[in-house]
This record gives structure tokens, C-alpha cells and sequence, in this order.
């Protein structure tokens, strides 16, 4: 059975979807089959986003892929996956959870994310997340996401073919995270994820090697909350499209924070590897509890308030 809090205060439109409360599953997390799945929606989120699949099945990176640091977590997984044209098995099973169900998605071109996000939303997929913001895989993910003619060419080629929300997850590491945001939206993105991890690594101090089998990963967790505040602060006032805060959090205030730098909704991830599933259902009270506290009818009349005080 679903847990949702039953008010409306929380209730949320994000480029068209309806979402009970602002959180969400970030992709990485938990979001390989709709088993996996099924666990967060059980424990009250809002709409779930896949992990990121691609055209072809992918195995990933050799182990160790995760290092665990005293701030969170440092990952190199390599977009391990089995193809979208197996995927399309769990997109179909997960829309039967009651809530939005968002695909992530990557390739290495602009015909390959095209192909992808078409097959997963004729799946029933309720929206395409478009991951260009990658740390650790080359041709794909952030190499795309720092380089604005591509990234253009990529939404648009995924917008001609597909009808449903295109969101567009950003990268931190970038000199002006806003101005890419701006690139996508012209480009036809309907929302903007912010942010992916940051580029990271840990070194074994007794061997003196890279802890990662790649080297170099991606930061993830409480140390890169507030870089995630500060670029949605920044896109909040470039763009008018929904954004999507993504990046740290853990607790109902790290939410608030988020909604009030201009966030429609929350994706959680690492959060949910510390705190177990039931981070939702926390976070979503302690949203509600902080609108009643302090008077407000809705979530929405929080959202980018930070920049009106």
C-alpha cells in the first residue's frame, strides 16, 4: 500500500505531472526494476525517477564502483544497465505504482538519447530525464552537458520525437550552470534537474592507489548540498521552466531549503543509502508540518521565495 500524506498543501505540478508531495527518487538509487522501485513509492514518494538506461545493455565498471566518505559517497558505477529494449519490461510494471514515472536516459549521440527516451515513454514512461551531466563516463553524460551545441542538439532531437516531459539533468562542474540552463530551455526542455554529482576521488593511503577501479567518480550526499542550493538560486533567476533540486538532502529543512531557492520538487538518492526508504515520509511531514507552522496553504507559495524576501 502507497503512503502518501492526504492534504493538498503539498500537492505539485511539475511541467504537466501531478505529484502528491514535492519529492522524488533520484535516478542511481534503487531504480533498476520496478521491485526496487516499488519500495520508495510504498514509503511516500512523490514520483520515481530509473536509473539511467541507454540503446544497448552495459555492464558498468569493474569493482570497487562505491567509496563511502565522511560526507557521503563517491561512485563510479559506468551507467551499468540492460537496455532499454529490455527496460521497457519494468517502465510498464512500475507504471501500475499510482505515481509519475520518470525514465532516465543517455547515449552518445543526440540520435541515440532520441531513440532511447522514444521507446521509453511508448513504454508509458511519464517523462524522459535526459542525463548529460555523467562525471565518470566518457563521450556521454557531462562531456555532452559542458558543451552547449551538443546539448541543444540532444533535447532537441528528444523533443521532436517525443510528447511527454524532457528534463534535463545539469552538471555542477561547469563555469555557469545557469547559462546552461538557459542553452536547454531554448532547446525545448520542459524542467531542469540541478545537479548531478561532483567530480571526486578518494585514494587508499596504504596501497597509495585510487581507491575507484575508474579513478574518478562522482561526490554525492550531504558535502554538495549546498553547491546544489547555490545553482538552483542561479537557474531560479536565468529561466522560468520548472526546477527540480537535487543534491544532499536528508531532512525536511534540506527540502525546504531547496524549495525556497527555487525548487518545485526534490529528488533524493544518497539519502536514501544513509536513512533507509522512510526518508520520504519524513521529509514529506516535516515539509507539511513547516507550511502549517508558518501559514502557508501550499507548497508552491514557497517556492523561489528566498528570492522575494
Amino acid at each position: 500500500m502507497t503512503w502518501h500524506l492526504k492534504t493538498n498543501r503539498l500537492r505539485v505540478d511539475l511541467a504537466g505531472l501531478r505529484l502528491a508531495n514535492p519529492t522524488m527518487l533520484a535516478s542511481g538509487i534503487l531504480g533498476l526494476s520496478a521491485e526496487s522501485l516499488s519500495n520508495t513509492v510504498m514509503d511516500g514518494a512523490g514520483a520515481i525517477v530509473t536509473k539511467s538506461v541507454g540503446s544497448k545493455p552495459r555492464n558498468g565498471y569493474a569493482n570497487p564502483t562505491i567509496v563511502q566518505t565522511s560526507c557521503g559517497l563517491i561512485n563510479a558505477m559506468g551507467l551499468p544497465n540492460p537496455g532499454i529494449n529490455e527496460f521497457v519490461k519494468e517502465i510498464r510494471e512500475a507504471k501500475s505504482f499510482g505515481v509519475p514515472v520518470v525514465v532516465s536516459v543517455y547515449g552518445f549521440s543526440a540520435e541515440e538519447y532520441a531513440t532511447v527516451a522514444k521507446k521509453a515513454v511508448d513504454a508509458g514512461a511519464d517523462a524522459a530525464e535526459l542525463n548529460v551531466s555523467c562525471p565518470h563516463v566518457e563521450e556521454t553524460g557531462v562531456e555532452i552537458g559542458q558543451n552547449p551545441e551538443i546539448l541543444a542538439e540532444v533535447v532537441r532531437k528528444v523533443k521532436a520525437v517525443v510528447e511527454k516531459p524532457v528534463f534535463v539533468k545539469l552538471s555542477p562542474n561547469v563555469a555557469n550552470i545557469a547559462e546552461t540552463a538557459e542553452v536547454a530551455v531554448k532547446a525545448g526542455a520542459d524542467a531542469l534537474t540541478a545537479i548531478n554529482t561532483v567530480k571526486a576521488m578518494a585514494i587508499d593511503t596504504e596501497t597509495t592507489v585510487p581507491i575507484l577501479s575508474n579513478k574518478i567518480g562522482g561526490l554525492s550526499g550531504p558535502a554538495i548540498k549546498p553547491i546544489a542550493v547555490r545553482c538552483v538560486y542561479e537557474i531560479y533567476e536565468r529561466v522560468k521552466e520548472p526546477i527540480i533540486g537535487c543534491g544532499g538532502i536528508t531532512n525536511w529543512r534540506d527540502a525546504v531549503e531547496f524549495l525556497l531557492a527555487g525548487a518545485t520538487a526534490v529528488q533524493i538518492g544518497t539519502a536514501i543509502a544513509l536513512k533507509g526508504p522512510s526518508v520520504f515520509r519524513k521529509v514529506t511531514r516535516g515539509i507539511d508540518a513547516y507550511l502549517r507552522r508558518k501559514g502557508f496553504k501550499s507548497v508552491n507559495e514557497i517556492v523561489g521565495l528566498s528570492h522575494r524576501s
